[in-house]
């Protein structure tokens, strides 16, 4: 698997190659902080070539795969010495413990520079991707989507968001200008939830308008405004039912507010459309991914 290959699997994701690059450049320069990897420079001969191997060590949904390989293209291509990358899954898979995920072959120097770096973006969209399949699962069988939020890691949201998918989630919105999202301190600051709406899509017409309500009554002024989506914020079960008979399909219906997975099937149950789940991005555990060292 060359570098075009991975940027290719990277843009087919709708990802930006380089964008991930540069971010990948940049972590490995905090790593380095201006000076070498003194431990393997120390007890790594120069030309010592090895294959790591990247193993899961439980099982999961696997997201990152080309994103670490580009990790281990990028500090190899620094020394000027190539590493040959070999992909045994696939973002999306589930995986069991003993599996490998990837193998790269080249100078060991560059593969144990790398290795950290390659496994904390990979162990972290894999878990993000392992948290967000628990929960697709978990609402099998009904109409409703568990989608994701804005609670993501500063610089690693289309990483995180992307983990999402893989996981068999929905994006919501990517950033602030794509959508518009009213929620309580924008009605305060407005002076009311139909006109905090009102204001957003007289500016912004052509914007999808999600507004949070927080009572059925709210809900039925929004829907009567016209909104594109209502999220239904700390809403019981019984008012989720309602809320759906009352719209009667003429607008989507998200679900949010300190839900859990022991949830899902209650909420599956009222017919909402999605429930967001910030929890996937900003508390999903590592899944654990480690790399075994071989000498060649």
């Amino acid at each position: 698997m060359t570098k075009d290959d991975i940027c290719a699997q990277l843009t087919a994701a709708g990802l930006d190659p380089n964008a991930i690059s540069g971010l990948i450049d940049a972590a490995i320069a905090e790593d380095l902080a201006g000076g070498v990897d003194v431990t393997t420079v120390a007890t790594v001969p120069p030309e010592q070539r090895s294959q790591l191997d990247l193993v899961a060590r439980a099982p999961g949904v696997v997201a990152g795969i080309p994103i670490a390989a580009l990790v281990f293209e990028n500090v190899a291509a620094s020394a000027g010495s190539p590493v040959d990358a070999s992909q045994d899954r696939s973002d999306g898979d589930a995986v069991v413990a003993g599996d490998v995920l990837l193998s790269i072959r080249g100078r060991t120097r560059d593969l144990l520079t790398a290795e950290r770096t390659a496994l904390n973006l990979l162990c972290h969209l894999s878990g993000v991707a392992t948290a967000t399949a628990k929960w697709a699962v978990a609402l099998s069988g009904s109409q409703t989507r568990v989608r994701d939020t804005r609670k993501t890691t500063p610089l690693l949201r289309s990483l995180e968001k992307y983990a999402v998918r893989c996981g068999g989630g929905v994006n919501h919105r990517m950033a602030l200008s794509d959508a518009a999202l009213v929620k309580d301190n924008h009605v305060v600051a407005a002076g009311g939830v139909a006109a905090a709406f009102e204001a957003v899509r007289s500016q912004f017409p052509g914007i999808p308008v999600e507004v949070e309500v927080d009572s059925l009554d709210q809900l039925d002024e929004v829907v009567a405004a016209g909104a594109d989506l209502v999220l239904l914020d700390n809403f019981t079960a019984d008012q989720m039912t309602e809320a759906v008979r009352r719209v009667g399909g003429r607008v989507l219906l998200e679900a949010s507010g300190g839900l859990t997975l022991s949830d899902a099937p209650a909420v599956a149950a009222t017919g909402v459309d999605y429930v967001a789940v910030g929890a996937l991005t900003h508390s999903a555990p590592v899944l654990d991914i480690g790399a075994d060292l071989e000498s060649i």
